[in-house]
């Protein structure tokens, strides 16, 4: 299935989000600009597009698995969302997780993955209790443990 996602370029330079493979979920981000990371900074990356969803659907953006394990690089709040009414220009928050070395990207590089989904509204409703299940209360790691 294929929905139309509206792109417009504020930057005619910077490519057009792409699927590098048939059956990729995710479609490259590009930077807009020239930037450089030093060991354990973040900074807020344009990528000089900016996109109008369907109602109904949510953009998120993911981290590149290349830049993850070659590089330490990844993104500060991955996945990042892109609500349906939001217009504005999509950024990437990237984080350079290598303790030694900075690594360098020119305008054009790929920074990020968009991935475009489906969302369900969901109706909350307050109750006293919750119906119980095989997890229960456990929390996070709690089905790896051994007794």
């Amino acid at each position: 299935m294929t929905v139309q996602v509206l792109v417009t370029r504020l930057d005619s330079s910077v490519p057009l989000p792409k699927y590098a493979k048939a059956g990729d979920a995710g479609a490259d981000l590009a930077t807009r600009i020239d930037f450089t990371l030093k060991p354990g900074e973040r900074a807020l990356i344009p990528t000089g597009i900016s996109i109008a969803l369907p109602n109904g659907y949510v953009a998120l953006v993911h981290p590149r698995s290349g830049l993850a394990i070659k590089h330490g690089i990844s993104m500060v709040n991955t996945p990042g969302t892109v609500d349906a009414a939001y217009r504005g220009e999509l950024a990437v928050i990237l984080i350079n997780h290598d303790p030694l070395e900075a690594i360098s990207f020119k305008k054009g590089d790929r920074i990020a993955q968009l991935v475009i989904q489906q969302v369900e509204k969901a109706e909350f409703v307050e109750v006293s209790s919750l119906p119980g299940s095989d997890r229960g209360s456990g929390g996070f790691g709690s089905t790896g443990k051994s007794s």
